[in-house]
């Protein structure tokens, strides 16, 4: 990922800026445009709440409890006691990344100033991103968002929990440390800190960086298997994809074709056989229609990242301020979008497994059984398949849709839930076992090398793939330890390395 130093927030951001903050760590800056935005917002709330108007969460109480009124002089008192109730997510915390990724999407939730806070509570949360402060967020228990935006919250006004250095500390030390000063919470601000798609958005931002890059990725992957199984290229053929003109299934055989150029194996090889098996030649079709959905849920959280998603919300209408209630926090666009993501994810993980698992079998790959070189005392790569087998199955479960279930909350004030939450939290693992289904593929076809002709020579991307491989791992003379090389190769992976190789050399992957 090629990161910027800073990013601006006023102007939209897309996920490559929103990655380059949550993962890289570039520093949050606010434009004029922004800054002048939400204190225009909050002029137009205390105006409301001057005219002693009914706001929902300012002069009401929450959820089913929005009957009750709450006086002007306990509205400060009702924003703390909302993050004290609400922080009741429970389980393991978010990652330090996944909590940047939630702070920098409350700045671009409440940033769009419709949502009456005060610009100096947004300072508080940029300099905790920009020092590097990280909340302690419980990720287990949310239905969309509120408990572990909850958490984050608390450490504004110096509560809550969170990571200062690598130690976990109170909000009020880790703030002492980090030079930030708490601030006191005033009214509308603590449910704008924890409403909305915040969480949900962040994570799906997250996870689905990830899966198009992966997706990317496994095309690359592919053309080494394809290469090293002496596969057929017509199943890649402009013609034949232009008669079924999917843009994705089209772009996808380009790229195989691109970095297959030059393949003296593949020419080498030609006419053996008339097709190959549904695995080799279906990877335009299959990745093609992955990528689709993918890039369809990456439209969709780019106009998530720059929404307000926040209940109520607060416009300007001829001078006074109007105060709507709805329900833009809720989070079926990104649910929806995440757990058709994670299906694709999957599709492409089963293909790669099912590509590594020809490799292995020597009635189908003509190499020696799990590519040992003295199989039966060495078992060479015969786990590793077993491997993809358990994150597979792991993935098809996380495949469940979570939009599907319901179940009401608020004594049925909130009797439909969109459950976005949980469709972007299991998509990171999902993701993340992507890359170690593309990761053992990659090793399976590095090891085949050994039995292929090294006079023969490979097309432009692969032979660079096989060359940087070979800077760090050997090929294996008899059974070795494994793990660490997976894990090398699912790192080459995830920061865009393989990637960048083969884009340095053919352009863009489509």
């Amino acid at each position: 990922m090629n990161c910027q130093n800073s990013i601006t927030l006023g102007p939209k951001i897309d996920l490559k800026q929103f990655l380059a903050v949550a993962r890289g760590g570039a520093a949050v800056g606010f434009s004029d445009e922004y800054k002048a935005r939400v204190r225009k917002s909050r002029v137009l709330i205390e105006q409301a709440i001057n005219e002693g108007r009914a706001i929902y969460g300012v002069t009401t109480g929450f959820g089913a409890l929005s009957v009750n009124a709450v006086r002007q002089d306990e509205s400060a008192r009702l924003q703390h006691n909302i993050l004290l109730s609400h922080a009741v997510s429970v389980g393991a915390p978010l990652s330090p990344e996944q909590a940047r990724a939630t702070m920098l999407m409350v700045l671009q939730n409440l940033g769009q100033g419709k949502s009456g806070v005060r610009l100096e509570v947004l300072r508080c949360i940029r300099d905790m991103l920009n020092k590097g402060l990280a909340p302690w967020m419980p990720q287990e228990g949310s239905v969309g968002y509120l408990a572990p935006e909850a958490h984050m919250a608390l450490v504004v006004p110096g509560e809550g929990k969170a990571w200062w250095k690598g130690e976990l500390l109170s909000g009020r030390q880790a703030m002492g440390k980090a030079g930030i000063k708490p601030v006191q919470l005033a009214a509308r601000e603590g449910l704008a800190l924890i409403s909305g798609t915040t969480s949900a958005t962040a994570l799906a931002a997250l996870a689905l960086y990830d899966m198009i890059n992966a997706a990317k990725t496994a095309d690359i992957i592919g053309a080494v298997s394809l290469e090293s199984q002496k596969g057929v290229l017509d199943a890649f053929d402009e013609h034949l994809m232009s008669v079924r003109p999917h843009k994705d299934q089209g772009a996808t055989a380009d790229n195989i074709r691109r970095m297959l150029d030059g393949s003296e194996v593949l020419e080498h090889y030609k006419g053996q056989r008339l097709q190959d098996a549904l695995s080799l030649r279906c990877i335009p079709q299959l990745h093609g229609a992955a990528k689709k959905t993918l890039y369809d849920a990456k439209e969709t959280v780019e106009i998530e990242l720059n929404s307000c998603c926040d209940n109520p919300i607060i416009i300007e209408n001829d001078g006074n301020a109007d105060v709507l209630s709805g329900c833009n926090c809720d989070s079926a666009y990104i649910g929806l979008a995440m757990d058709s993501a994670a299906i694709a994810s999957t599709m492409i993980a089963k293909m790669s497994e099912r590509r590594n698992s020809r490799f292995l079998d020597q009635n189908l790959s003509g190499y020696p059984y799990f590519l040992a070189k003295n199989p039966g005392i060495n078992s060479g790569l015969m786990i590793p398949q077993y491997t993809q087998a358990g994150l597979l199955g792991d993935m098809r479960i996380l495949c469940t849709p979570s939009v599907t279930d319901n179940t009401p909350t608020s004594c049925n004030q909130e009797d439909y839930v969109a459950m976005g939450y949980n469709s972007s939290k299991k998509a990171i693992k999902i993701a993340e076992n992507l890359e170690y289904i593309l990761a053992i593929e990659l090793l399976s076809g590095y090891q085949s090398q050994q039995f292929l002709d090294p006079k023969l020579k490979r097309g432009i991307v692969t032979s660079k793939i096989i060359e940087t491989l070979s800077e760090h791992i050997p090929f294996f003379e008899h059974d070795v330890y494994l793990y660490p090389y997976i894990e090398l190769i699912r790192q080459l992976i995830h920061d865009g390395t393989l990637l960048s190789i083969a884009e340095n050399l053919v352009g863009e992957l489509g």
